[in-house]
């Protein structure tokens, strides 16, 4: 296991253990995790745990052709119920997700700590926040990282009412112009909408096309 000292680097993802996890300790300043990201590296880890970095292999990920939209969801976006925005309430999205109750999780991995840090990264323009609006009530959303002008790295969305994360996810897809979209690991949720696995150097090829 390779343990970070303070020098901005990391070990070559290859490196993973068969779960993907790369690399231990370190810090989340705003360089290191830009560093990180342009290498196909991002961190999770729960409270009172050191910071843990990770690359898995296979990747979770969804190519915006193959977004799949249910005849249901066709017909909620049609009623206009929600008002989709980006960047208009970034901090509150991450605190939403940090709160959103997980099936699968005993607590939260969006420590106070990251929130900070990823909204020092929104401050500096790599992270978005993608909101969505019930009669001017913050319902909904997601937020990530644009790691380039091809790559999105989706980081977590939360939903208080029913489709609302959906619709902005479905939205924001439809609106941008990424190639790719990092889901990082797998969620039935996100599989629906038809993201898939891919290798790792698939997924490292699309941010770095130039290692090809």
């Amino acid at each position: 296991m390779h343990f970070l000292t303070y020098k901005i680097e990391f070990p070559d993802p290859s490196e993973a253990s068969a779960d993907g996890l790369l690399a231990i300790g370190g810090d989340l300043s705003p360089a290191r995790l830009i560093h990180a990201y342009a290498e196909g590296i991002f961190p999770w880890f729960q409270d009172e745990e050191p910071i843990l970095w990770w690359s898995p292999d296979p990747r979770f990920v969804l190519f915006p052709e193959d977004l799949k939209v249910s005849k249901s969801m066709r017909q909620v976006l049609k009623k206009e119920k929600f008002k989709v925005t980006i960047n208009k309430a970034f901090k509150a999205v991450v605190e939403n997700c940090a709160q959103a109750k997980r099936n699968d999780q005993d607590g939260t991995w969006i420590t106070d700590n990251m929130v900070d840090a990823y909204y020092k990264l929104h401050q500096l323009g790599y992270a978005k926040s993608i909101e969505v609006w019930e009669n001017d009530e913050l319902v909904g959303g997601l937020y990530g990282i644009e790691v380039s002008e091809s790559v999105f790295c989706g980081e977590s969305m939360f939903a208080k009412v029913s489709n609302a994360s959906k619709v902005g996810f479905i939205t924001f897809i439809q609106n941008s112009n990424y190639k790719l979209i990092d889901c990082q690991l797998h969620t039935k949720h996100l599989e629906s909408l038809g993201a898939k696995n891919i290798s790792r150097k698939e997924f490292l090829n699309y941010i770095k096309p130039h290692d090809i």
